[in-house]
């Protein structure tokens, strides 16, 4: 049995806004796993377990760059919040999105190697990321990025530094800027329900059929007599249905008008989407502040055993 400590329960509960006890209790049932133990609160608590699963510790900066039909979005990690605000920071952070887009670099060590001199560093990109950590006195990165070209016209948008979305799309320039905000506030996983994964699915399929078992579980200690299996058997389904909904695109209701979806608003504008990336800083970075600064540090170290 793995040992629950004070600082995963409060990692738990950071996430998903749940009771210290019951985030105490998730844990020691998942053995310590906190994917799992997520995965039990929201079993037992339904989707108010999951309303801070959302939140990034993370820092960094996102930015995007389009040049007619093609395009880069990158994500740059840094950490503190000071250094995102930091104009030398900010200007290797736009000519990396740039460079994405004018060179496709295939890895982030290709991006690196490319030209670029910047406050008296240089001559390649890594040059200048290694100069600004001995100038500015912390840590930073190239995450991840992606670059884009001949899936159609491009429409980028950025919330902030923290959130960028590039929609590949024919049709309305406005329509397409109009979704790329959306996607920013709605955050879906796929343009259709048909698109969604399926790891995705299954794992809402497996909540919802737990909380039918608690259902069944509570109903028998009341002295309650439980649903017929088909009856959970729809409950379930609906629930997935439900949330296939909530997260493809074209069913959402559009943020700039909820009496339509996205989908007839982009009908009625003669507008279709090809695609769309979404970039959060931290996302997927399941770690606490203080870990997410000890991977900023290896992948400092890494890069500069590689040069």
């Amino acid at each position: 049995m793995a040992a629950i400590t004070a600082s995963m329960v409060g990692e738990l509960r950071a996430k998903t806004d749940a009771p210290m006890m019951e985030c105490k209790k998730a844990l020691t049932e998942a053995d310590g796993n906190m994917e799992k133990a997520e995965e039990l609160l929201r079993i037992k608590l339904g989707n108010k377990a999951g309303k801070a699963s959302g939140r990034i510790t993370a820092e960094g900066v996102v930015t995007a760059f389009v040049d007619g039909a093609a395009g880069g979005m990158i994500e740059i990690n840094c950490e503190t919040d000071f250094v995102t605000k930091n104009d030398s920071f900010l200007a290797m952070a736009n000519a990396a999105a740039m460079l994405v887009a004018k060179n496709n670099p295939a890895d982030i060590a290709a991006l690196g190697a490319l030209p670029y001199e910047q406050d008296g560093f240089g001559p390649t990109l890594e040059d200048v990321r290694k100069g600004l950590i001995g100038k500015i006195g912390e840590n930073m990165s190239f995450r991840r990025f992606k670059h884009f070209t001949g899936n159609g016209k491009l429409a980028s948008y950025l919330h902030g530094t923290r959130i960028g979305v590039m929609v590949e799309f024919e049709g309305d320039d406005t329509s397409a800027k109009d979704v790329a905000m959306h996607i920013a506030a709605m955050k879906p996983v796929a343009i259709q329900a048909s698109d969604v994964p399926a790891d995705l699915i299954e794992k809402e399929r497996a909540v919802a059929a737990g909380k039918a078992e608690e259902d069944r579980k509570t109903a028998e200690a009341e002295g309650k007599k439980p649903q017929p299996a088909d009856i959970v058997a729809k409950r379930i389904e609906g629930g997935v249905q439900k949330y296939l909904k909530e997260v493809s695109l074209h069913n959402q209701p559009f943020v700039k008008n909820d009496k339509q979806t996205v989908e007839q608003m982009l009908k009625a504008a003669n507008t279709s989407i090809k695609g769309f990336t979404l970039y959060v800083v931290g996302e997927g970075i399941e770690k606490k502040v203080d870990d997410f600064a000890a991977e900023v540090a290896a992948q400092v170290a890494a890069a500069k055993a590689a040069a």
